[in-house]
């Protein structure tokens, strides 16, 4: 798909920088947004429409946080191929809504190390479910648009304009390139910092 219209996007965000913009943006152009804990509450105080994960799962956050989007009403949502018949029918029979913008950013773990945190504080600071999210919406860059730093969004922006609410295949490429290169030093980190561990 050369084009991709953006109708329905999942956001959950540690920095908050740009995120009333780009959620204002989005959702004059009628998207849906769906989000979680922090995230969810500042579109909400922002005064815009915003529906709970928990809601599109069925299933509440549970362990602390530590499980709150892995789950198939997410993830079948975000790696379905737009393009493959057999994938749309399948979330037909289902109920699944497909998603169109993964918008992620990580916890700040290089914080948590900076702070020298250790043992179980540290392990905390590790993002799970972010660099799933990220992971999956670039692997699915066809039928996808992922967002993985907020350095993303106005380039983002200028997309939905230019081309009447759609992102182009070129962009989301290079967003994927992006997100798959943010995980890997992403874990790089994690690793160095449990390698030096006393």
């Amino acid at each position: 798909m050369d084009f991709l219209p953006i109708q329905r996007a999942l956001i959950s965000v540690t920095d908050k920088s740009g995120l009333t913009d780009l959620c204002t943006a989005l959702t004059s152009k009628q998207v849906q947004l769906v989000s979680t804990g922090g995230t969810m509450r500042h579109i909400q105080e922002a005064g815009m429409p915003v529906t709970a994960v928990s809601e599109v799962t069925g299933f509440p956050e549970i362990l602390g946080g530590r499980v709150k989007t892995l789950h198939p009403f997410i993830h079948a949502g975000i790696l379905a191929d737009k393009d493959n018949q057999e994938h749309l029918d399948t979330l037909s029979r289902l109920d699944i809504l497909p998603f169109d913008l993964v918008c992620v950013n990580l916890y700040d773990f290089a914080q948590a190390v900076e702070e020298k945190k250790q043992d179980v504080e540290l392990i905390e600071e590790i993002d799970i479910g972010g660099p799933t999210l990220l992971r999956a919406g670039a692997k699915n860059y066809h039928s996808m648009t992922v967002l993985p730093t907020t350095e993303a969004y106005s380039e983002f922006l200028a997309e939905l304009e230019n081309n009447h609410g759609a992102v182009s295949l070129d962009f989301r490429r290079r967003m994927a390139a992006r997100a798959f290169a943010l995980t890997s030093r992403y874990d790089h980190m994690i690793t160095k910092a449990l390698e030096t561990q006393s």
